[in-house]
């Protein structure tokens, strides 16, 4: 795969971000260029100058390991950014065949083995839901549809976080901390980008966000990836209010490329009792909705 503009994006831009104070490199007074030069990268990973801007204009196919890993150190990059860099190069020479997530050949919207919506469906203290890479919604339980109930709400999403986030405007007010989540959300589709560079769902969500939203574009622009994994979020919901939630990602082993997320509130919290309301709510929702659809008496 020819992916050398992304190779050659991500790696000025980690050069730029390291300033040669930071890589205990005296700082001089004449500087062109942000953050290191190539020379100063090249002495840090111990290898020709010459070399190193071969690597840092795309061409990483068939650079071995350790290569990598001097290059990882030179420019600081943390685990996020080394796994990134790593899938570039693997997707450069095509070994990536054999470790990206198998491409499932079902027709139509992956749906979950009933025994996955069962665990789902047993988790009843907290939303929980099923994302792929794309951070598209492919399971939930009961309490996370009825958390993300402005997500389900709009057609347009395509129960899609990346979509609500930049392109829907309740996600303003659902997330207080909106930069922080856009900040959070671009670098999860980034290293996903990485990883499965051939997924052409991917291609066009990025290229619909690209186009449609600037939050989305500058920060898509900045190369920067992150793993999700553990933290907390704050949340307002329309019916209960403010929600803080610890969360926990775990990846699905069956499913490579799937994850299960797990949202929780400290016990005795006010958000504890904020997700009972949610659950009540719910369960009011639901039943008003099913009196609404069904068919009035006489109307036959």
């Amino acid at each position: 795969m020819d992916n050398r503009a992304e190779v050659r994006e991500f790696l000025t831009s980690r050069r730029a971000k390291i300033t040669p104070e930071r890589a205990g490199l005296p700082s001089g007074s004449r500087r062109r260029v942000p953050g290191l030069r190539r020379s100063e990268v090249a002495a840090l990973a111990d290898m020709s100058v010459e070399y190193y801007a071969k690597l840092e204009r795309g061409n990483v196919a068939g650079v071995s390991p350790p290569v990598l890993e001097a290059v990882a150190r030179a420019l600081q990059l943390d685990d996020a950014e080394r796994a990134h860099l790593l899938h570039l190069a693997q997707a450069a020479d095509g070994s990536d065949v054999l470790t990206r997530p198998r491409r499932r050949r079902t027709k139509g919207r992956w749906t979950p083995h009933r025994s996955l919506q069962w665990m789902l469906d047993a988790i009843t203290a907290g939303p929980a839901l099923v994302r792929n890479g794309r951070m598209d919604v492919l399971a939930a339980n009961p309490l996370a549809r009825a958390f993300y109930t402005d997500l389900y709400a709009a057609p347009g999403n395509h129960l899609n976080f990346a979509r609500f986030q930049f392109l829907d405007p309740a996600a303003r007010h659902f997330y207080p901390d909106w930069e922080r989540f856009a900040d959070m959300c671009v670098p999860i589709l980034r290293a996903e980008a990485g990883r499965n560079p051939h997924d052409k769902d991917l291609h066009d969500l990025v290229g619909e966000l690209s186009t449609r939203s600037e939050d989305f574009r500058t920060r898509w622009g900045a190369h920067n990836v992150r793993h999700h994994g553990t933290g907390t979020k704050r949340f307002h919901h329309r019916a209960v209010g403010e929600l803080t939630l610890a969360f926990e990602d775990l990846a699905m082993t069956a499913e490579p490329g799937l994850t299960v997320t797990v949202y929780s509130a400290e016990p005795g919290s006010p958000s504890e009792e904020g997700l009972r309301l949610l659950a009540s709510w719910a369960v009011t929702e639901e039943a008003r909705v099913e009196a609404a659809s069904a068919p009035q008496a006489g109307s036959e």
